[in-house]
């Protein structure tokens, strides 16, 4: 097993990853270039950055690559909004969702918070 995947924000981020490309399977195919593939990268960029930070050499380059990921969640909560607003997503799914994206959120900060206490 890789280092990275033994962190707990990559295992969560990783899986949120699958579950939105399970929900976003049912947006209209108008928006397969719009909010489908809008969401997809920016689920996909928070486990793919904490992965390539722990990879790089200085833990200052680590906690870059970290909160690029905690933008990518930012990015996604307003997209999950919007999809939610425009009748894509149930607004029962919707609150799921981003209670997930809290959850991750609060694992990478607390990974941030680690790591600056190392240094």
């Amino acid at each position: 097993m890789k280092p990275h995947q033994r962190l707990n924000a990559w295992v969560k981020s990783f899986n949120f990853v699958k579950e939105v490309y399970v929900i976003t399977k049912s947006f209209p195919p108008v928006e397969k270039f719009g909010l489908v593939s809008q969401m997809r990268r920016a689920a996909v960029s928070v486990p793919v950055n904490i992965a390539e930070g722990s990879a790089r050499k200085s833990k200052k380059e680590f906690i870059q690559f970290l909160h690029i990921s905690l933008g990518s969640l930012t990015e996604l909560d307003t997209l999950i909004l919007l999809s939610r607003d425009i009748g894509f997503i149930s607004i029962e799914r919707s609150e799921f969702l981003i209670n997930e994206l809290d959850i991750i959120g609060k694992l990478i900060y607390g990974l941030i918070k680690s790591i600056e206490n190392k240094v």
